[in-house]
This record gives C-alpha cells, sequence and structure tokens, in this order.
C-alpha cells in the first residue's frame, strides 16, 4: 500500500530539510561570486570592454588612437599576415621565435618549479625558503633583464667572467646573439617565475592521499617508480595549469625582451608581443597591430578550451 503524508512512518523534516540544503547551496553559490567579483569586475572593464570597442578599429586603417581620417579597408588587415610582403616578413619569423621560447619556457617550468615543488615535499615546507623562492617574482621583469644584461656584459659580466675562468666556455657569452636570447630568456623568466610554478606543482601534490605513496614505500617501490607510477599521475590538473599560465606567459612576456633591446639593437628578441607593440606604438600602424594580435589570440583561445576540459576530464576522472 503508498504511503501517505497521514501515515506516521513518513518523514515531515523532508521538506525542511530540502529547503535548508538548497539555501545552504544558494549562499555558498552567492559567496563564490562575492569571493570572485573583484578580479571579474577589472577582467570585464580592463579587458573585455576594451576589447568590443576596439573590434571596429581592426577594419580601418587607423594609425594612431588621435588619427583624425580613419577609413575602412575591410578584412584588408586580416588578409595582409599572408599577401603583404613586410608584414610577413616581420610576423612569420617573430611567430617562429615566439614558438621556441614556448617550448623553452615550458621546460624551464619543470626544471625550476617541479624540482623545487619536490624539494619541498619530500624534505618538508620551509617558510623561509618558500618565501626566498618566490621573491624574484616581486621584481619587474625589466629589472630582471637589466640584471641578466649586467651578469652576461661581454666585458664586465660577472656571469662571463667566471665562466671563461672555469674554462666552461671559450669567449664571453653575447646575450644579444640568436643563440645568447634564446638561452637566456627561457632561463631568466623561468628563474622569475620559479615560485609561482613552485606553488602550483606543490598544491598538486600535498592533494595526493598519503595512502597511497605510503603503499608503494611498503611495496619496496623506486623513488624513481614513485614518481611515474604514483605521484605525476594524480598531478595532472597542475600540470594542465602549468601549461596553461606557461602559454600565456610566453605569448605575453614584454618588459624582458625591452631590457634585451627588442626594440632598438636585438632583432632576435623581436618576439610577437614586441612586434605588436611596434606596430601600435612606434611605426603608427594601429589597426594592423591589433589585427595581428587578435589573429594570433584566435587560437589560443582554443587551445585554452582544449586544456580547460582536459584538466577538468583529468580532475573528475
Amino acid at each position: 500500500m503508498a504511503l501517505t503524508s497521514a501515515d506516521p512512518t513518513v518523514k515531515r523534516s523532508g521538506v525542511p530539510g530540502g529547503t535548508k540544503a538548497r539555501r545552504l547551496r544558494d549562499s555558498r553559490v552567492f559567496q563564490d561570486w562575492l569571493f570572485i567579483s573583484p578580479q571579474l569586475f577589472l577582467f570585464l572593464l580592463l579587458t573585455l570592454v576594451p576589447f568590443i570597442f576596439a573590434l571596429p578599429i581592426l577594419f580601418t586603417d587607423q594609425s594612431t588612437f588621435n588619427d583624425p581620417s580613419v577609413n575602412s579597408v575591410g578584412w584588408a588587415n586580416f588578409t595582409a599576415v599572408f599577401t603583404n610582403e613586410s608584414v610577413r616578413a616581420d610576423y612569420f619569423p617573430a611567430l617562429r621565435r615566439t614558438l621556441v621560447f614556448v617550448a623553452l619556457n615550458y621546460t624551464t617550468i619543470y626544471i625550476f618549479g617541479l624540482t623545487l615543488a619536490l624539494l619541498m615535499y619530500e624534505f618538508g615546507i620551509r617558510r623561509g625558503f618558500f618565501t626566498i623562492i618566490y621573491m624574484p617574482l616581486m621584481l619587474s621583469g625589466l629589472a630582471t633583464g637589466y640584471m641578466a644584461v649586467m651578469l652576461f656584459s661581454q666585458q664586465t659580466g660577472t656571469a662571463n667572467l667566471l665562466l671563461l675562468e672555469l674554462g666552461w666556455i671559450s669567449k664571453p657569452f653575447d646575450v644579444f646573439s640568436a643563440e645568447g636570447t634564446a638561452f637566456l630568456l627561457p632561463l631568466m623568466v623561468g628563474w622569475r617565475f620559479a615560485g609561482f610554478n613552485m606553488a602550483i606543482f606543490l598544491v598538486g601534490l600535498l592533494a595526493i592521499p598519503t595512502d597511497t605513496i605510503e603503499a608503494a614505500i611498503v611495496d619496496g617501490s623506486s623513488y624513481w617508480y614513485r614518481l611515474t607510477r604514483v605521484y605525476f599521475p594524480q598531478m595532472w590538473p597542475s600540470f594542465i595549469i602549468a601549461s596553461t599560465m606557461a602559454l600565456i606567459g610566453a605569448f605575453s612576456v614584454f618588459d624582458e625582451l625591452v631590457a634585451l633591446g627588442a626594440l632598438y639593437v636585438n632583432p632576435e628578441a623581436k618576439l610577437l608581443s614586441i612586434l605588436f607593440f611596434t606596430y601600435g606604438f612606434q611605426i603608427n600602424r594601429l589597426a594592423l597591430g591589433m589585427t595581428l594580435a587578435v589573429i594570433t589570440f584566435i587560437p589560443l583561445i582554443f587551445v585554452g578550451i582544449i586544456l580547460l576540459r582536459l584538466q577538468r576530464r583529468l580532475e573528475y576522472r
């Protein structure tokens, strides 16, 4: 026989309980929105809204923000990267150098960040050590770049003189050469963001259940086995986040490039971010520079979406 509301066996606390749970859930959602609202407001105000207002400029020949005569050019700015020889000669070498830096920068994330995170995790989190590693992030990229240039100065650079004294190099290291820029740029960016990347990987390590690690130790597994079979498979969300941040950082690096002479004396440091700035504010081709930035930005959106979906899939599997 079906139960009715008059049946004493029916719990009358179901409705109030459901209402309380719903109110609690709504309260948590409100707290979450309240927590992210300052950053969301700044993103909308300083990024999304200016981008929307700038979209019409992409279809014009506007040279500067104060250009009194602006004409519509249709899709000419979008096709210039393939049809204009001078634009193509600027864009594709800068794109190649940027992609090389993306690969090298991704490597330094693990060389610095993951290594430091493992040291902190295995030997205990020392607040003083954590602070020291995180301190370079407080420096500006411009200051970091000038420090690197001074250290590797061909005549008086401390690093160059030390390497020559040790016999590790036969001639002074030239930071303005293609090889010097390709080596030094990811090195100093990796050093500057070592603490940031260490924190990302450390969160992933701390989220690993200790019983899985203890079981591997009891079974007599080597440390390399624990890394590859216990640690890393459970750290995929951290790896995805680090990859996303590395991709964003590689395409937005700017201050370090200025210190390396990208605007004047070192064309090898002219990555895409410098190219966009040059077109927009040095040679007065603002609309074309903005269009090149959008052309580069669109594929990164799809890469970001793929990484985000991959992170969610790996996190909740």
